[in-house]
């Protein structure tokens, strides 16, 4: 099947993003699916663009928002305006306060007042929702094993995503003993506090150390947001290209995918193109997780099996990171970075004049260390 899939740039410095547009299809057929919108800047450009290269008059098949976080879904209140959408996916995070009532300290919350507290401190999501009900636009979440045109959605679950609401960091304190009886508390440190501060100000210094094909420097027990767990992980199959969609999932997202993948007889290792998680941070990525999503590590120069993309915006100082990078590299991907380029992949799709193209990072001797 002919498609094309582009990561647009997003951002500058720290605050990158994710805003992806992709076509697929036949000529005078073709559908149109966006996936993220970015910052609100970015959301113009991709106007510009689908504009330019799919036509105004273009309908957006589906519309993907994969988790809450505004440098992914801003952009998309923009794009609905512009165009016809015939299908949002998003979750709606106080949809589900009746489930999760029972897992916020305070139990003295009722189901009407939690989910208009838990509204309140999303309004972007809110006013995605209310501009895709005022355009008649069809509102699904997406949750595992449905299908998003040619995406089947890997993560997350319906049930696993209940648990990781209370432990967002913009809704009310969460009863973290409940969660750790249940097992369902996904680590220390990123409701606020001391430890998530501790670990912004370890990120600002950088401690150069070698690193070599066979002494992986990539540690286990990486622990990211539950917001960024919450990220709809999907792998599209156009007629056997595949192309896996990470977001910002991390450790628990990415295994649940990997599960997913396989109750539903999905080969995950066979992704020609996968986007590398959350900009390329060493805080969602293990190497036991690439191994199972990626592949094992390879013999030192053997050749690329499949590609890798990483959203990073220019002048990033922290991302990518380069021991991930590594990771990838020494798995058999061949792995490109935006930071402020666009990178289009295709399929049967024409050329196009004068596109800037990410750029091909090779294996690093130093990578950042984690003092």
């Amino acid at each position: 099947m002919p498609f094309e899939i582009e990561f647009h740039p997003v951002g500058e410095g720290s605050k990158a993003g994710d805003a992806i547009t992709l076509r697929y299809g036949s000529p005078g057929r073709y559908k149109v699916m966006v996936i993220d919108g970015g910052t609100e800047e970015s959301g113009q450009k991709i106007v510009e663009h689908i504009c330019a290269f799919y036509g105004p008059n273009t309908v957006i098949s589906d519309m993907v928002s994969t988790h809450p976080d505004g440098d992914h879904c801003s952009g998309l209140r923009t794009i609905i305006r512009e165009f016809p959408v015939e299908r949002l996916w998003i979750h709606g995070l106080w949809f589900h306060a009746k489930e999760i009532l029972g897992l916020f300290a305070d139990h003295r919350w009722t189901e009407h007042g939690l989910a208009c507290a838990i509204r309140r401190e999303y309004p972007i999501v809110d006013e995605l929702i209310n501009l895709a009900i005022e355009r008649g636009v069809q509102i699904f979440e997406p949750f595992a094993g449905q299908s998003i045109g040619p995406f089947t959605v890997l993560s997350p679950s319906k049930i696993n995503y209940q648990h990781l609401v209370p432990q967002f960091r913009k809704t009310p304190a969460s009863d973290v003993n409940l969660l750790k009886a249940r097992n369902i508390w996904i680590g220390e440190g990123y409701k606020g506090g001391l430890n998530g501060l501790l670990r912004g100000l370890a990120d600002i210094a950088v401690n150069w150390i070698p690193e070599t094909w066979s002494g992986e420097r990539l540690m286990e027990g990486a622990i990211t947001a539950a917001e960024n767990e919450s990220s709809t992980v999907l792998l599209g199959d156009f007629e056997g290209s595949r192309i896996l969609l990470t977001a910002d999932a991390g450790v628990n997202a990415l295994s649940w995918a990997c599960d997913n993948a396989s109750v539903l007889g999905l080969d995950i290792l066979q992704s020609e193109l996968i986007q590398v998680p959350h900009h390329g941070s060493r805080s969602n990525v293990t190497p036991s997780i690439l191994n199972r999503m990626v592949g094992p590590i390879l013999a030192p120069n053997s050749p690329p099996l499949k590609n890798a993309i990483v959203s990073a915006p220019a002048n990033d100082s922290k991302h990518p990171r380069k021991m991930v990078l590594n990771a990838f590299t020494r798995r058999g991907a061949q792995v490109s970075t935006t930071q402020g380029l666009g990178y289009r992949y295709h399929s049967n799709m024409p050329n196009r004049l004068n596109e800037s193209s990410a750029k091909i990072v090779g294996f690093s001797n130093l990578v950042e260390g984690y003092d």
